[in-house]
């Protein structure tokens, strides 16, 4: 583990391997850690970047709310940091909500684009007032709260069923994240922009990536998101709910070095 400071926030990330970059995103409310077997796989090939998003995992808390847009900021500095001009940007479920923002904000540093248990579509008004709700519930109860209401939607009934100790790896990662942060992203997420009409913008190289199992992002938002950016590839990874990089990492690995391999990045 490394760490940078950015203007206003301490960052730990891990940067391992040589050849393209690749800039991996972690979902909410989890950490770099959902990328180690992925990071380990690509890095025999590729130069594989993981960040803590600011509050969780080993970066720093900071006040919120943490806007997609500050976040695709951090992601950016964190590159100027390393020295790196375009890098492939991914990232799973928040991550990739940030994935978005970052196109928008730097798309000429982008050499193509993963999106993984993701959706491009804004939070209607329910969605937003159990946003509100939840991040309140945080600050009053502790992430634990939240967690345990998240946890059954975050992975597939047989990982739940057959992979109990997986699953109790996953919650004690998840309750480690501080309640600030829970509300910090919470906050962020729920005035999150439409990406809708940003993904007929997108003419990088792009793999979407989904859980055959997932809940919260399901293959139909997957498919929906593919028939709307020009040449788009869909991979669904086999017993794996919204977590595949946890749940199925060999096959998720395989994807995703199958999509680096066939880049153009010269």
């Amino acid at each position: 583990m490394a760490r940078v400071t950015l203007r206003d926030v301490t960052l730990a990330y891990d940067d391992e391997g040589t050849g393209v970059p690749m800039l991996l995103i972690h979902g909410f409310p989890l950490g770099r850690w959902i990328w180690d077997d992925t990071r380990t796989s690509l890095s025999k090939r590729f130069r594989v970047i993981t960040p803590d998003l600011r509050g969780h995992g080993d970066s720093e808390v900071t006040p919120g709310p943490y806007t997609m847009d500050l976040l695709a900021e951090d992601m950016a500095r964190l590159l100027d940091a390393l020295r790196i001009d375009r890098a492939v940007v991914g990232g799973l479920s928040m991550g990739g909500y940030v994935t978005f923002a970052f196109w928008r904000k730097f798309r000429d540093r982008v050499l193509g684009l993963i999106l993984c248990d993701t959706r491009a579509a804004a939070d209607g008004p329910g969605e937003k007032v159990v946003r509100q709700s939840t991040a309140q519930t945080a600050l009053e109860r502790g992430t634990g709260a939240v967690v345990d209401g998240m946890l059954p939607k975050l992975l597939a009934p047989r990982t739940l069923e057959d992979r109990k100790e997986l699953v109790a790896r996953i919650r004690e990662r998840l309750v480690r994240t501080d309640p600030k942060a829970v509300a910090g992203a919470l906050l962020g997420m729920k005035d999150r922009p439409d990406s809708t009409p940003t993904l007929a913008t997108i003419d990088v190289p792009t793999l979407i990536v989904v859980g055959a199992d997932d809940q919260l992002t399901p293959p139909t938002l997957a498919r929906d998101m593919q028939s709307r950016i020009k040449g788009a590839v869909l991979e669904v990874v086999e017993n794996a709910g919204h977590l595949p990089p946890v749940e199925q990492p060999e096959a998720t690995s395989r994807m995703l070095g199958a999509f680096l391999e066939k880049l153009d990045c010269s």
